[in-house]
């Protein structure tokens, strides 16, 4: 029997890693388990992040403060924007960028489902 399956955990800000990488933004992990990843994530005013996706992973992002903007389907062409308290949705292998075009910081937090590695850095979208 596993001692740390019928534990419940709590994850205070100090005790966040190093989430995966994609510039321009600072991923703070909280829990990655099997089947899922969450976390904090922080961006600076007009920050624009690096072109990524999440491989076999959907993820669900919460904006805290701020905003996000987020660039996805052909050449980047889609737009989806959201604010405090909004959802956004992003299914598995959608490419997309994120960018905060606030007069300030923006704060969220991401839940992802899946399996396998959670951040794919790529040059840009399939082409339209």
């Amino acid at each position: 029997m596993d001692p740390q399956r019928d534990q419940v955990l709590v994850v205070t800000p100090r005790d966040r890693k190093p989430g995966p990488r994609t510039p321009g933004m600072d991923r703070q992990e909280a829990f990655a388990t099997e089947g899922t990843w969450s976390g904090y994530v922080r961006t600076e005013a007009g920050m624009v992040s690096g072109w990524h996706h999440h491989g076999e992973c959907e993820s669900v992002i919460y904006v805290l403060t701020g905003a996000l903007k987020m660039e996805f389907g052909p050449d980047g062409s889609n737009t989806v924007e959201a604010g405090p308290g909004d959802f956004i949705y992003v299914p598995k292998g959608a490419v997309h960028r994120e960018s905060n075009p606030s007069a300030e910081v923006a704060d969220i937090i991401v839940v992802r489902a899946g399996t396998g590695k959670s951040t794919f850095n790529v040059d840009g979208p399939t082409p339209g």
